[in-house]
């Protein structure tokens, strides 16, 4: 496959419109049309069905899209690492992966020492939950992946970092449970709750609890806790998450309550065993290990 076939199906995937699609990749509608269909007949699946309005994917489409994006990533990755031939000059982009956490500036202190001495290195932060982050991470998309919590990372190596988070509970402002100074299990049993998919995956949380997840009452999970704190507002429920990535000021109309007894969760910063890292994910990898020494 071509790579020029690819990003012509992810235009027309994103803009689910061959017209629309072909004007953004400056080429005429047939020709656009007729560039798909070489594709699907190289990978031997229809991709995509006409309807009135526009296209919409197949499921093999659905599943072609996150390949082929994979594959562009990669291709991006590459060709920066090896954008500059000058060795003196250390320049490319760092690529990090994470769950929500405000240990993220921690990171975030260690790229502004960096830049101010390498301005030439930049850095692509991808959000995601661990399942997210450990594909990405295998598959050689991103350098580094930021972890939360218990996790299995035996197949990497890894730093941890001197933050950890607070586990607790976001609710309305007018829900009794703000009065509550701490939350314990007998609070949450019979509430409908949403779940971060970062919260699912703690090891800690089932552990805190003292009885079977699979008995509560969860409603909703979300990848992002932002998107948990809206449906909050709204009445749908409460939300587990971590204390610092949702605004609790008193405009907000939430509160943050820890858990008790506390769980603290821990941070790690991992990457691939034996991993060939590129020169600008090199030095952020020494800038961390040495702040961290500094700390």
């Amino acid at each position: 496959m071509e790579i020029k076939l690819l990003k012509y199906f992810l235009e027309a995937a994103k803009e689910l419109n061959i017209t629309r699609a072909s004007q953004r990749l400056h080429m005429t509608q047939p020709s656009l049309s007729k560039q798909l269909g070489i594709l699907e007949r190289q990978i031997g699946r229809k991709l995509y069905l006409r309807e009135n309005y526009g296209i919409r994917l197949t499921p093999d489409g659905i599943l072609f899209r996150k390949r082929a994006q994979e594959i562009i990533d990669l291709e991006e990755k590459t060709l920066a690492e090896f954008a500059d031939d000058n060795k003196q000059i250390i320049t490319g982009t760092v690529y990090i992966g994470a769950g929500e956490t405000a240990g993220v500036k921690h990171i975030g202190r260690v790229l502004r020492e960096i830049r101010s001495e390498y301005p030439g290195i930049k850095y692509r932060m991808i959000s995601g939950d661990f399942e997210d982050v450990t594909e990405k991470l295998t598959k050689g998309l991103i350098d580094f992946g930021l972890f939360v919590g218990k996790v299995n990372l035996r197949d990497y190596d890894c730093i941890s970092l001197p933050d950890s988070d607070t586990w607790g509970l976001i609710v309305r402002s007018d829900d009794p449970l703000a009065q509550n100074e701490y939350i314990t299990p007998n609070d949450i049993k019979d509430r409908e709750l949403l779940f971060s998919h970062q919260a699912q995956a703690q090891g800690e949380f089932s552990e805190w609890l003292g009885f079977r997840a699979d008995t509560l009452n969860i409603t909703g999970t979300h990848n992002l806790a932002y998107n948990g704190s809206v449906m909050v507002r709204e009445g749908l429920g409460v939300l587990i998450t971590i204390d610092g990535i949702i605004s609790t000021g008193s405009e907000s109309g939430l509160k943050f309550i820890p858990l008790n007894p506390e769980i603290k969760a821990g941070l790690v910063l991992a990457w691939k065993k034996e991993a060939i890292l590129s020169k600008a994910a090199q030095k952020f990898l020494q800038a961390m290990k040495h702040s961290l020494k500094n700390d």
